[in-house]
Parts: structure tokens; sequence; C-alpha cells
């Protein structure tokens, strides 16, 4: 049997060393644009030279698993076309291209392995009173505008965004507020219109200096899905059944932030279980049993503040989120043992969710 598992982002991963694992005999080709496994939750760390977040595909991946590193251009009908016209058979595919970032032009975006590098040389060159603009409020803006200020306290660190940590309630958000301020991160609440070398252009007509400019927004899913022919939602994921697998072609499992998966939201916490209980269902199928229905079960939303603070706001099943919320040195850990459970997860294929 042939199994092609394209990306090697979280879900990816996991799917390929849990079919590795549960299917004996099973032909696995993983298909990436690069030869590594990048933690890209971590690649803040990376900007801010605090840790290294790729790790090649060979040293997490059993011996007896092919790699490709090359892009794809479509998939169906049992192939996938890669690019310069060469493809690949498949009996049953795992689609997790995972979600894509679309940066204003003269920003380096931060949830790209390439741009991520060329972040982290420009900052590790930048003098002393160098200025750095963080765009995005989300938690992947506060993490790196965070990380890169208790890096390098040296520099000026400003966020920009229309609603800083607008995805906590309550106090845990103040918290979070609290948390860059001490920082020393300057909250600007504005959009950005236009940024060139040196400088930024704020929606409300201001410029300001800005030495290095960092997009942390994602924007939605690679199109690969739709110009396949699969069923796609309005943001272009893959359409599922209950079982993970594409409403199109039941061969195809879409799972991670490519798969419109009910209740679920871009994030490492979803991609993680999508991707074992998918290649679990497969397993079923090739055994001759039913496939198992997947619901996605939450406990809580975490940011970290550099390596020394972190907010952790707990949540309901449903991710509707409680009123309670760890912080300090008791969210550090909660945070980096959920970040290193889903690293864990995916060199193993451990699917778990915290």
């Amino acid at each position: 049997m042939k199994v092609a598992v394209i990306g090697a982002g979280y879900a990816g991963m996991v799917a390929a060393n849990r079919v590795a694992k549960k299917i004996k005999g099973a032909e696995i080709t993983v298909i990436n644009p690069r030869p590594d496994f990048v933690e890209r939750v971590r690649l803040h760390q990376q900007i801010a030279a605090t840790k290294q977040v790729a790790t090649p595909l060979r040293e997490i991946l059993p011996g007896r698993v092919r790699t490709l590193v090359t892009t794809v251009d479509t998939i169906g009908d049992g192939v996938v076309r890669l690019a310069g016209g060469e493809s690949a058979g498949f009996d049953f595919a795992f689609l997790a291209v995972g979600s894509t970032v679309r940066p204003l032009p003269g920003t380096l975006a931060v949830g790209e392995w390439e741009s991520a590098e060329r972040a982290r040389t420009v900052l590790a060159a930048m003098p002393a009173d160098g200025v750095v603009t963080v765009i995005g409020g989300g938690p992947t803006g506060i993490e790196t505008a965070s990380e890169i200020a208790a890096a390098r306290p040296d520099l000026d660190v400003r966020l920009v965004g229309t609603a800083v940590a607008e995805t906590f309630t309550g106090r845990a958000r103040q918290r979070i507020l609290d948390g860059l301020e001490r920082l020393g991160v300057a909250i600007v609440n504005d959009g950005v219109a236009a940024a060139e070398p040196g400088s930024v252009r704020l929606r409300s007509g201001q410029e300001e200096r800005s030495d290095l400019t960092l997009w942390a927004i994602v924007s939605g899913v690679p199109d690969l899905a739709a110009r396949s022919g699969l069923a796609v939602d309005d943001s272009g994921r893959v359409i599922v059944d209950d079982f993970l697998r594409s409403v199109t072609d039941p061969r195809i499992f879409a799972v991670g932030d490519c798969a419109a998966v009910p209740g679920s939201r871009f994030a490492c916490q979803c991609s993680v279980p999508q991707g074992g209980h998918a290649a679990d269902n497969l397993a079923r199928i090739v055994a001759g049993k039913s496939p198992a229905r997947f619901s996605m079960r939450f406990v809580g939303r975490g940011v970290s503040l550099g390596r020394k603070d972190a907010v952790v706001q707990l949540t309901r099943r449903d991710d509707t989120l409680r009123d309670g919320y760890l912080a300090a040195k008791v969210a550090v850990a909660a945070k980096e043992a959920a970040t290193r459970g889903a690293s864990f997860g995916a060199r193993t294929g451990f699917g778990g969710s915290w």
C-alpha cells in the first residue's frame, strides 16, 4: 500500500510516523518543500536566536520512509503531481500543507522559515537603539515582540495591532498587556499601511522609524486543494467528513490548518491530534474496521512573554474561555510542556492534545 504525506509540519509528521508504526509494509512518501521539520510555533525564538527550530527529516522519520524535497502542483485520482512534471502514486494520502502568510511588501514574515532566517540575520547585526516593529496583535505577534524585547533589551520594540491579545479576555488579557509593558514593548493600536526600508507608515498616516519590520499575521491556506478540485470552504480549507477524509475523495485525509475541521483553529494543539487520529483511521480501514469520528477538545490558550513569563487562559472543551488563567513560572512550564508535546508528537507519531 502506498501512502503519500504532503507537508512535513506537525500534522504531517505525526501522520507519517504513526502510519509507519501502525501499518506494516506501508510504502510511505513524505513530500515537503524543504528537507527539515520546522517547529513553526517557535519561529519567534529562531528570529531572536534563543533556539534552533529546524531538524532534518531524516533524523525523525524511520529509514524506510522516503522523502521528496519538492512542491506539489495537484493531487487527485491517486496521483500527486510534482513540480517539474514528475508524479507519485498513492492508495491513500494525507494533505497537511498548513497555513500561509502573505506579508506586506517591505516586511519579513515570522511564520515562514526562510523569512524568519533573514530576520534573524538582520536582528543579530542590529546595533543598540535599533527599532523593531512587529505587525499583528495575535499570539504570534505578542510572542515575537516579547521574545525580541527579552533577548535584546537594548532595542526599541513596537507591537502594532488594532486589537492586541483579543483572543484572551478579562484578567488574562490584562496580564498579557502588563507583561508586554514590563518588557518595554510599546503597543500601537493601529494598522500598517506601508513598509519601506527604515520606516513604516501607519494607517493613521503617521510615519515611524523601523529598522526591522516583521509580519506576524496568518493570512489563509495554500490553494493546492482548490486547484486540485477538492471541495473547500470559503477560506480554501478542505471540507472533510467526520473521519477527516475529503468529501470529494475519501482516499485523501486532510489535517491541520488546511482542513476545515469543525471547532478547530490554526494551532498545533489542533494539528497534532488530527494527524494522529487520521493515521489511526487509516489503520482501522486497512484492518477492515470502521473509522472513528474525530472530536476536537481544548484545554487552554497560551502565549509566551519571553523565556521567563507566559499566560495560559483556561478554556472549556469547545474552546470558549474560562475566567481562570495561569501566569509566570507555572504558565511558562505549561506553555513549554504543550510546545514540547507537539514536537514530541511530530517526532514520534504520538497524537495527543494538551
